[in-house]
């Protein structure tokens, strides 16, 4: 007879052998859904990130990661300058660029 932590742990019966592959199937099933739903996504996300830091410009206007919001004055390899309100300006990096700033956020608000 099966008793409650056999069944719970997918173990085979007392006295019975062949668990292994199931075993193995199992995490290789949650490998997968890992991957298709954790790592796939993640990667996917930062790729998109980097493609619209390298192609970012003078004269966009962006938001920070800390809320700052500014218009990029001059963009060099890895620092960008932005111009704030009240003419003042900041040097940061280019990974503190959280998103691009657009028109259709203000009609939201």
């Amino acid at each position: 007879m099966y008793n409650i932590t056999s069944i719970l742990l997918m173990a085979s019966p007392e006295g019975g052998e062949g668990g292994g592959l199931q075993t193995i199937l199992m995490f290789g099933l949650i490998f997968l859904v890992f991957y298709f739903f954790m790592i796939r996504p993640q990667v996917k996300k930062q790729k998109e990130q980097k493609k619209f830091r390298e192609s970012l410009e003078k004269g966009s206007k962006i938001v920070t990661i800390g809320g700052i919001h500014g218009k990029i004055a001059e963009v060099k390899d890895d620092i960008v300058i932005i111009e704030i309100e009240g003419g003042n300006r900041l040097k940061i990096e280019k990974a503190a660029i959280a998103k691009e700033f657009a028109a259709e956020e203000i009609e939201k608000k």
